[in-house]
C-alpha cells in the first residue's frame, strides 16, 4: 500500500451533478473532513457558463469521456456515442439543463418495491427545497428559470399541440404535466447553474473540503470487506487516499459500476475470469442499464426561425459576449425551450412520451470561428422536434473488458430489445408528424427532411428508427437500489456485502424517471448526504 497522500472522513469519487452537491453538504457543518476526487480539469472555462454552447461541448472531446456502445442489434448494428462529462461539474456542466423531476408515479413505483424512503411524499419536499434554495447573489442557487429569449416558432409548436388535442400544461413539474408547455432549466441569470457552480465552488472556502482534480481513481481499497479508501493516479503517480468513515462513489451510470467491478465488487465468475480479486460477489453490478432513446422529425422552414442568424461570426460573438456580461440574449438559453408529454395510446393513465422542440436543425448553430463550421452545424432554415419513450422496458449492462483499470468498459444498452419499445417510438413519430401538420405551422412548414416522404408504413418507420435513433444521454440503473438482497445498494445507498461504501448518482435508480434525469440525480445526492450525516451522528 502506498503512503497516505490525503485523509478525510468522507471521500467522494466524482465531482459531477451528484458528487459536487454531496461533497458540499457533507462539509457544510465543518465537523467532517471531505475530499472529492475528479478525473477531469477544474472546468473554469467561462464559455462553460453559456447555455447555448451545450451542444458544442457535448460533441467535443475536451471535457468528455469518449465512450461508445457495443453494436446494437436492433439499431442496425450501429455503435452509439456516449460522451459523459469529464470535468468538475460532470455531465451537469455540459448538459441541456432541463429541470424536470419525473412523474410522481415514478417514485411511487420505487416505493412499492420496498423503498419506502423514496416515495413521492418523501422526495417532493427535497425537490421543493432544492428549487427554492437561495444563493449569495439573491437568486436561487440552481436558478430553475425559464429563459426570456423567444421565437414565434415556439408558439407554433404550443398551438399545434393544442389544436391536435394534446392540450397545454403550465408546468411539467406541476400536478397536470400532460400536454405541451415550457420547460424550466437550472439556469441562473442567463448562465448555467450546475451543482459545481451552485454548491461545490462556494464550499471550497470551507477548510473542511478539498477538491483534487486530474486524478483518475484506479480502484477502491479494502481491509476484509471494509472500504478504507482508494488508489488514484495523478500526474502519472499512484497515490492512496484514506477514508476514515466512508467512500461515496458518484462516478455516474458508467463510471460507478466500472469502479466497483474493477475493485472486486460484482459477478464473481466474471471477475475471476479477468483476474480481479473478488471482494463481494454481487451479480447485479452493471446490470439493469436503461436509457432514453430519441428520434427526431425534421422539417425545412420557409423562413428563418431565430437561431440561424448566429451563423454569422459577428452576431455569434455579440451573442456570446452579451451572455457572458449580461446573461441575456439567444446564447443565454438552451433552445429546447418548449416540448410536451404525450400518450402513445389514448387509453393510457399517464403520458409515456416526452418531446422537445428546437427552432433550428441543430443546437450547434452558433459559430465562434468564422472559418470553420461548429460540429454538426447545418446552415439551412428548419426546425425539429425529438421524442423519446419515458419508461423503456429494454435493459442492458455495463461490464469489464479487462482487469486494467484504465481500459474502457463494455457498454451494451440493448436498445429496443423489448417489443413494446418499438411500438411506442413508432407512435411517437406519428404524433410529431400529426403535430407538424397542424395549421399553426402553415407559413413555416417546408419539406419533411426526416424521416422523409418515402417513410410511411409502420415497417418503414421502424426501419428508419433503427437507422437514426440516438441516445438522449440519460443512462441510469447500473447500481440498482432496492429492498431485496440482490440489489447493489440498499435504501440508504450503502453497497451490499461491504462496509464503508455508498453509491450516489443516476446509477442507483431502480427504474428510469419519466423525463430528463439530472434533477433526480441531484435529489438523490441531497438525500444521500442526509443519510450519511445521520449515520455519522449515531456512530
Amino acid at each position: 500500500m502506498a503512503d497516505v497522500f490525503h485523509e478525510a472522513d468522507f471521500v467522494v469519487v466524482g465531482a459531477g451533478s451528484a458528487g459536487s452537491l454531496l461533497a458540499a453538504r457533507l462539509a457544510a457543518n465543518g465537523r467532517h473532513k471531505v475530499a472529492v476526487i475528479e478525473a477531469g480539469p477544474p472546468g473554469r472555462d467561462p464559455l462553460l457558463s453559456v447555455p447555448l454552447l451545450t451542444g458544442w461541448f457535448l460533441r467535443g472531446t475536451k471535457y468528455t469521456w469518449q465512450f461508445e456502445t457495443e453494436p446494437q442489434a436492433h439499431l442496425g448494428g450501429r455503435r452509439l456515442k456516449w460522451p459523459r462529462g469529464k470535468l468538475v461539474g460532470g455531465s451537469g456542466a455540459i448538459n441541456g439543463m432541463v429541470w424536470v423531476r419525473g412523474l410522481p408515479s415514478d417514485y411511487e413505483h420505487w416505493a412499492q418495491t420496498g423503498l419506502r424512503d423514496w416515495s413521492w411524499e418523501k422526495v417532493e419536499p427535497v425537490y421543493q427545497a432544492l428549487e427554492n434554495e437561495p444563493s449569495g447573489d439573491g437568486r436561487k442557487a440552481l436558478g430553475i428559470e425559464r429563459p426570456d429569449w423567444w421565437t414565434p416558432l415556439y408558439d407554433a409548436y404550443l398551438n399545434a399541440a393544442e389544436s391536435a388535442g394534446y392540450g397545454r400544461t403550465d408546468d411539467f413539474n406541476g400536478p397536470n404535466p400532460m400536454g405541451a408547455g415550457r420547460y424550466s432549466f437550472n439556469i441562473r441569470g442567463g448562465r448555467r447553474a450546475s451543482t459545481a457552480r451552485a454548491y461545490l465552488r462556494p464550499a471550497l472556502t470551507n477548510g473542511a473540503l478539498r477538491l483534487i482534480t486530474g486524478a483518475e481513481v484506479l480502484r477502491l481499497t479494502f481491509e476484509g470487506t471494509r472500504c478504507t479508501g482508494l488508489i488514484l493516479r495523478q500526474g502519472g503517480v499512484e497515490r492512496f487516499v484514506k477514508a476514515r468513515r466512508e467512500v461515496i462513489v458518484c462516478a455516474g451510470t458508467v463510471g460507478s459500476p466500472h469502479l466497483l467491478l474493477r475493485s472486486g465488487i460484482g459477478p464473481a465468475d466474471e471477475l475471476s475470469t479477468l483476474g480481479v480479486p473478488v471482494i463481494a460477489d454481487r451479480a447485479q453490478v452493471g446490470a439493469n442499464l436503461q436509457d432514453h432513446l430519441l428520434i427526431r422529425v425534421e422539417h425545412a422552414a420557409l423562413k428563418p426561425g431565430g437561431l440561424n442568424e448566429l451563423l454569422r461570426a459577428d452576431r455569434a460573438a455579440f451573442a456570446l459576449l452579451r451572455t457572458l456580461i449580461q446573461g441575456k440574449g439567444p446564447a443565454a438559453c438552451f433552445p429546447l425551450l418548449v416540448g410536451g408529454y404525450f400518450k402513445s395510446e389514448p387509453g393510457l393513465a399517464e403520458p409515456d412520451l416526452q418531446s422537445h422542440f428546437m427552432p433550428a436543425l441543430t443546437s450547434a448553430t452558433i459559430r465562434v470561428n468564422p472559418f470553420r463550421d461548429p460540429p454538426g452545424a447545418r446552415s439551412e432554415n428548419g426546425f425539429f422536434a425529438n421524442i423519446c419513450q419515458m419508461r423503456p422496458e429494454s435493459r442492458g449492462r455495463i461490464s469489464l473488458t479487462s482487469a486494467d483499470p484504465l481500459a474502457a468498459p463494455r457498454i451494451d444498452p440493448n436498445y429496443l430489445s423489448a417489443p413494446r419499445d418499438k411500438r411506442v417510438l413508432t407512435a411517437g413519430v406519428k404524433i410529431l408528424r400529426g403535430l407538424f401538420a397542424q395549421p399553426a405551422f402553415d407559413g413555416w412548414r417546408g419539406a419533411e427532411l426526416m424521416p422523409g416522404p418515402d417513410v410511411r408504413s409502420d415497417t418503414e418507420i421502424l426501419d428508419w428508427i433503427a437507422q437514426k435513433a440516438d441516445t438522449v444521454f440519460h443512462p441510469v440503473g447500473t447500481c440498482r437500489m432496492g429492498a431485496d438482497d440482490a440489489s447493489v445498494v440498499d435504501g440508504h445507498l450503502a453497497v451490499r456485502g461491504v462496509q464503508g461504501l455508498r453509491v450516489s448518482d443516476a446509477s442507483v435508480m431502480p427504474a428510469i424517471t419519466s423525463a430528463n434525469t439530472n434533477a433526480p440525480t441531484i435529489m438523490i445526492a441531497e438525500r444521500t448526504a442526509r443519510f450519511a450525516l445521520e449515520d455519522a451522528a449515531h456512530a
